[in-house]
C-alpha cells in the first residue's frame, strides 16, 4: 500500500524559464490603453515589419531568480497620454499578474519610451511587409483566374468554321 507524503518530505525544486515571465507578462500588458506596443528595438521593428510577428515575448527582458523576477521592457506610448501613469500601471500589471502566476515578486520593472504614436499611424505602421506581399499576390492570382477563364470561354465558344469548297 502506498503512503501518502507531505509536500515537505518530497524534494524538488520549481524554477521559471525566462520565456515564460516574459509571456506572463506580455498577455498581462496587451490591454493596458494607452500602451501601443512592446518594442524590441530597431532590428526587431524591421524584423516585424518584414514578417508578422505574434511573438508576445519580443521587447521584454527579464532576470529570473529563485524568488524574485526583475524586468526592462521598451514601448511606444500612443500620443497624448500621461506616461507617468502608464508607466504606473505597466508596473502594477507586471506585479500582480506575475506575483498571481508564479508566486515571484517583481523587485524592479525599467520602462524606456522609444516612441510615441498615435493610434492610427501606429495601425498604418503595423502592417508588414509580408502583409503587403500578401495582398500583391492575392491580387495578381485573382487577376491570373480571371484570364485563365476569359481564355477556357474563347475555347469553349464556337469557332466559326469556313467551308472548304475542293
Amino acid at each position: 500500500m502506498l503512503q501518502n507524503k507531505s509536500n515537505q518530505e518530497i524534494k524538488g525544486n520549481l524554477a521559471y524559464d525566462s520565456k515564460v515571465i516574459q509571456k506572463i507578462i506580455g498577455i498581462a500588458l496587451s490591454n493596458i490603453k494607452g500602451l501601443l506596443t512592446i518594442n524590441g528595438g530597431f532590428f526587431s521593428n524591421l524584423a516585424d515589419k518584414i514578417v508578422n510577428n505574434d511573438d508576445i515575448t519580443s521587447g521584454i527582458n527579464v532576470e529570473v531568480g529563485k524568488q524574485q523576477v526583475a524586468v526592462d521592457i521598451e514601448i511606444v506610448a500612443e500620443y497624448g497620454v500621461e506616461i507617468t501613469k502608464l508607466y504606473d500601471q505597466i508596473k502594477q500589471q507586471i506585479y500582480d499578474k506575475v506575483k498571481e502566476m508564479t508566486g515571484l515578486d517583481t523587485v524592479e520593472v525599467n520602462v524606456t519610451v522609444v516612441d510615441i504614436k498615435s493610434k492610427e499611424q501606429h495601425e498604418k505602421d503595423s502592417v508588414s511587409l509580408q502583409d503587403r506581399i500578401s495582398d500583391v499576390t492575392e491580387d495578381a492570382k485573382e487577376k491570373i483566374t480571371d484570364q485563365k477563364e476569359q481564355i477556357d470561354n474563347k475555347k469553349d465558344s464556337p469557332a466559326k468554321t469556313e467551308k472548304r469548297v475542293k
